[in-house]
């Protein structure tokens, strides 16, 4: 058997190759210094957290002691200094503090921006509503959805005469998909058209924000849907409008289901099952999301993370030997995340469409 390769891919894969070492590599995610990256012991689990966390700062690279990184927006309330907005610049990059706060080093509120007495000492955490890196990654992927979503529209509204090409040739079928695999068999022809803007929106939504997160270049790169906070929010949204749109035959099977007289008394067992159902679904929706695309940020961070635990261990030789190999199951582990940002985006729609069809099913 003849085993043919394009030679063209060779130039794709050594881009990749590079843009991983470069960014997601301790000199450059961490700001260790290299020539005393041999002295210090390279703390793997740290290394791999702060690459998945979120921050008030977006780094892009270091060297050396130049850190090369955009600031965000703080933006604090505190019950005894009032409002506060400034860059988090201010702080340094952590290391200083800034009109009595700081960003916290350690414990409980480790990464977040804490209130401090006049003595220098933690009081507790202001109320935050500052700009981070997830917050920005949003706006990045909100921007260009609404972006490319509103010229598709106006193409397929002003250009219906001429075949479709280009963006729309690669949207249009997607939505058909949506709507005919996802949408119709789950929630039904008489309420598809009501709930299709927001399956699309959400469908979307996570989908862009996958695509983007596994891209470790500015503007792109930011762990959206890796945060837990992002996806219960999009949980939510999907718990409100299922139970906000329920109809009277769903608070029935609810609170007074259709099953054995001896399941509802004297123990309401299955009246508490279904309502347990009520809040176990969105949470089901907030962790697969949020554990799928976290898992291959981390897997790919701890690929890395071995050229340079090898090197601090065995020796820079060993830390050179173990590169190709872990390099190529990092670019391997992107190829797979980019078939996971799919299949999570369609699951969390498919889901989604599922409880809306048993909030408005009608009883037969």
């Amino acid at each position: 058997m003849k085993l043919v390769i394009d030679m063209k891919i060779f130039p794709v894969l050594l881009l990749i190759a590079g843009i991983i070492l470069f960014s997601y590599s301790p000199v450059s995610s961490a700001g260790i210094d290299p020539q005393s990256a041999e002295e210090s012991e390279f703390n793997a689990g740290k290394f791999v957290i702060e690459h998945v966390s979120d921050a008030y700062e977006w780094h892009i690279t270091s060297f050396g002691d130049l850190h090369i990184s955009i600031p965000l927006p703080v933006i604090l309330y505190s019950g005894s200094k009032g409002f506060h907005v400034f860059m988090s610049s201010k702080f340094h990059h952590g290391h200083d503090s800034y009109k009595a706060f700081m960003i916290a080093h350690e414990g409980p509120w480790e990464g977040k921006v804490v209130e401090l007495d006049e003595q220098g000492n933690i009081t507790g955490r202001p109320w935050d509503f500052s700009i981070t890196k997830t917050v920005a990654g949003v706006m990045v992927a909100a921007i260009l959805l609404v972006f490319l979503l509103i010229r598709v529209a106006r193409m397929a509204r002003y250009g219906a005469a001429r075949a479709p090409s280009g963006l729309y040739n690669l949207i249009e079928p997607v939505v058909v998909f949506i709507r005919d695999e996802v949408a119709l068999p789950a929630i039904g022809p008489k309420n598809t058209e009501r709930f299709m803007p927001f399956l699309l929106s959400m469908f979307f939504f996570i989908l862009f924000n996958n695509l983007l997160g596994l891209i470790p270049i500015f503007p792109f790169g930011a762990n959206v849907t890796g945060n837990i906070s992002v996806t219960m929010v999009l949980a939510l949204f999907t718990f409100f409008v299922t139970n906000l749109n329920g109809n009277k035959h769903y608070w029935k099977e609810i609170f007074n289901p259709d099953v054995p007289w001896w399941m509802k008394f004297p123990i309401p067992l299955m009246p508490f099952v279904e309502f347990s159902g009520m809040f176990t679904k969105p949470f089901v929706l907030m962790v697969r999301l949020f554990a799928n695309m976290l898992a291959g940020h981390l897997i790919v961070t701890v690929f890395v993370s071995l050229i340079f635990i090898f090197s601090s261990v065995l020796g820079q030789a060993a830390g050179w030997g173990i590169s190709p190999v872990s390099v190529a199951f990092s670019i391997f582990i992107i190829m797979l995340d980019i078939l996971v940002s799919f299949i999570q985006a369609y699951v969390f729609t498919l889901l989604s469409a599922l409880y809306f069809g048993m909030a408005t099913t009608e009883h037969h």
